[in-house]
């Protein structure tokens, strides 16, 4: 039976003998032991495999020239017209430039620009409008700034001309089993990619999401994406790794993966978590507008950061980027 390993992450002053998560400031010496239909068992690092341990300690590579032994912020840039949260705030080209330059002086290290949305119940973009709504965009951010930019598609074509463009990373929401030949495409350009986790097509993924164990599901399913994409021609330090917040979940199974994020440290790359502004957060901290969640995104982010998590995805860079700062310099970092 397979076993998975859980590090208990801490965060702050680190004790003789325990180990840095991923070459980060936040540390561990005792791991949880998970298995299928099996109570966790907690055990001292010193009787984990060595290969186990490797995964968890070994420093990240950089991605998109970013350092990964802090956590690093990446914002949000819809331009479409029906995004969840800003959807028609970016869509023109001008505006679209405008916020990416204003996130990265707000901290932002990479821009995320998306030119689909894959909120629940959106409807599939031609590739043709995709192209249009996103390439011209990251040329002209390209023209006038260096900052790492990330293009968010499901599309082997769209992430061709993206790269083309300018973008530095191709962030798939589908990890390669919508458009089977961007695998191809991610490989070719020599760009890092990110894998996220989603279980079924944006239009119906909310409808009845079910697993057997959402977190230990969720693992399986990256290691099996893991493979594809190193099958491609891919080394695994050019691969980034999201759990899919929202995508295909219910509120508990959202709970479930964020208590056991650490866990997808054991799969040997950096963690990138977009949790920011989703219905879970007003569901349970009381924000029917998607502007009214961003004290609990935030919330949310400086947990996953205490976790060791590489990448936060979102909307609000400037209020995640004072937290963190405040967050760190308190916990003497």
């Amino acid at each position: 039976m397979t076993q998975y390993y859980r590090p208990l992450v801490r965060f702050g002053d680190r004790p003789a003998g325990a180990f840095a998560i991923g070459g980060s400031v936040c540390w561990f010496n005792e791991v949880a032991v998970l298995q299928r239909d099996v109570p966790e068992q907690v055990i001292p690092v010193a009787d984990m495999p060595a290969d186990a341990l490797d995964r968890l300690i070994r420093p990240r590579a950089r991605i998109a020239g970013l350092d990964m032994s802090a956590p690093r912020i990446m914002g949000i840039l819809n331009v479409t017209p029906d995004s969840f949260s800003d959807g028609g705030q970016f869509a023109t080209h001008d505006a679209a430039v405008t916020r990416a330059l204003q996130m990265q002086a707000e901290g932002a290290a990479i821009i995320d620009i998306g030119g689909e949305s894959t909120r629940p119940g959106a409807a599939e973009v031609p590739v043709a409008d995709e192209v249009d709504r996103t390439a011209p965009v990251i040329a002209a951010i390209r023209a006038q700034s260096d900052v790492p930019i990330s293009i968010d598609t499901r599309k082997a074509q769209v992430a061709d001309a993206a790269v083309q463009a300018g973008a530095d990373l191709i962030n798939d929401v589908a990890a390669f089993t919508f458009d089977p030949d961007l695998a191809g495409v991610a490989a070719g350009s020599g760009k890092p990619v990110c894998l996220m986790h989603a279980q079924g097509d944006p239009a119906t993924m909310q409808d009845d999401p079910q697993y057997d164990d959402v977190l230990l599901d969720v693992y399986d399913f990256l290691v099996d994406r893991i493979a594809v994409a190193e099958a491609a021609g891919m080394t695994r330090d050019q691969i980034v790794v999201d759990p899919g917040i929202g995508f295909g979940k219910t509120v508990d199974h959202n709970l479930t993966l964020l208590r056991g994020i650490a866990l997808f440290h054991s799969l040997g790359c950096p963690i990138l978590l977009g949790a920011s502004r989703k219905r879970f957060i007003g569901i349970i901290g009381d924000g029917e507008a998607a502007t009214n969640r961003v004290s609990g995104s935030v919330a949310v982010a400086l947990h996953a950061a205490r976790q060791g998590v590489q990448i936060l995805r979102v909307h609000d860079t400037f209020a995640t980027k004072q937290a963190l700062d405040l967050e760190w310099a308190i916990g003497g970092q």
